[in-house]
Parts: structure tokens; C-alpha cells; sequence
């Protein structure tokens, strides 16, 4: 057999000078590393502890709730951990219960799933659960919430054939609403400086408006104006 002809990108690359094609290959390794470094991934034991900045809460409040009443409402934040969701919830709502399953400092000890809260006993339950529980906190806070649920979650929360079977399928979030920036989260804190390579949005059902499909919100770039230096204290 003759000897191959050399691919196009090679004879391209026997041109271009080998200083900048091995900076160039390093910036593109580079990058790679950094978005798979950035993505989350958890053992399956983990308390999965990944506080969420409040700015995002902020975003929820005013691009996706958007009522004006809710200064006469109570929220239930099961998965409270340090207490970053519950503060920007207290700007606007009544009453806002915190709890959490491992004892962070902040709130009661309390695990969502099995403790006895009343059908109702609260307007809207939000939160930022564990992942790998998401559904089961779903499932559990639509009878806990009286006027609604939502659900900070990776947007690939979305995918899975079981998660639509059970949960979507007869019973999908009144809106579906995916940040436009990053939200990033790192594990035990919130960092200002952080970056993420995953994508977040919030899934949010209003228990007065059933409908048969969801609503798509997009959450516009906000963090600037929501965000509050005290945030990271």
C-alpha cells in the first residue's frame, strides 16, 4: 500500500507556526478543564451542600413570582442549610420557617420528608434540595404549600424518563424558568468570585393555575442589580 495522504487539518497545521499551535491547543485544553472541573458531582452519600447565592432567590421573587401579596404569605425552606435562600425570602414574605435535615446553625433540624407538616400549613414552599432527592421533595411540598412550589434545580433536572413519567407527564410546573447567567455554587459557601459550567433554573408550580403544559420564563441577566455585598458576609 502506498502511503496516505496527510489529513487536511495536518497539512493546515505544517503551515501555521508550531509556537502558536501549541499555545493554541493548550488554550483549548485549558478550557476543557476548567467547565469539567466547574461541574458538580457528588458521591451519593453527600449532604450535597451547595448554598444558593441569594441574588437567584432575589431573580425567582421578581422575574418568575411576581405577586405583590406576598408580604401577607408564609414560605417553608426545607433544605435551609446556612440560611442564604431564607434571607432574601424574608425581604419579602410574612413568615418564613427554615429547616434542614443536618444541623448548619441556622433553622430547626428537620427532615422534609418524614416530618408531620399539615396539608396546607404553608402559602409556598421554596427551596434548593438535594438533587438526588428533588422529586421526593416535589412530591412532598405540593401538599405541605397551599399556594405554590418552587424548585431550584440543574436544568438537567428536566431530563429522565422516570422524572416524566411520575412527575411531568400529569402534573408539569406552571412555568419553567432557566437563568440566562451562571449560577454558581461551590461547596459549604457562597463565593462571589466563584464559576460554574452548570446550568440552573427554577421549576415552579401555582397550585391556582393547573395547566397541561409549562410556561418558559427566561430569568434575565439580574445579578448585578440583585445582588448585595452583605450577601457574602
Amino acid at each position: 500500500m502506498g502511503q496516505q495522504e496527510p489529513s487536511a487539518f495536518l497539512k493546515v497545521m505544517e503551515k501555521v507556526d508550531s509556537h502558536l499551535a501549541l499555545d493554541w491547543l493548550l488554550g483549548v485544553m485549558q478550557n476543557i478543564s476548567h467547565a469539567v472541573m466547574a461541574q458538580r458531582h457528588e458521591p451519593k452519600d453527600s449532604p450535597d451542600d451547595f448554598p444558593t447565592p441569594p441574588w437567584a432567590t432575589r431573580a425567582l421573587l421578581q422575574h418568575v413570582i411576581r405577586d405583590p401579596n406576598l408580604s401577607n404569605l408564609t414560605c417553608l425552606e426545607p433544605a435551609c442549610g446556612r440560611g442564604y435562600m431564607s434571607r432574601p425570602l424574608l425581604e419579602k414574605f410574612q413568615r418564613v420557617d427554615s429547616a434542614d435535615l443536618i444541623d448548619y446553625g441556622y433553622g430547626e433540624v428537620r427532615d422534609f420528608l418524614t416530618y408531620p407538616y399539615l396539608a396546607g400549613s404553608h402559602d409556598w414552599v421554596i427551596t434548593n434540595p438535594p438533587f438526588k432527592l428533588a422529586q421526593e421533595f416535589i412530591e412532598r411540598a405540593m401538599t405541605v404549600a397551599n399556594s405554590g412550589v418552587a424548585i431550584l434545580a440543574r436544568t438537567v433536572f428536566l431530563e429522565s424518563v422516570g422524572r416524566y413519567e411520575a412527575l411531568f407527564k400529569n402534573n408539569p410546573p406552571t412555568y419553567f424558568a432557566q437563568f440566562t447567567e451562571r449560577v454558581p455554587m461551590v461547596k459549604g459557601r457562597v463565593d462571589r468570585k466563584a464559576s460554574t459550567a452548570t446550568g440552573y433554573a427554577w421549576f415552579v408550580w401555582k397550585k391556582d393555575e393547573p395547566q397541561i403544559s409549562s410556561e418558559l420564563v427566561w430569568i434575565p441577566p439580574c445579578r448585578r442589580q440583585l445582588e448585595k455585598d452583605e450577601d457574602y458576609d
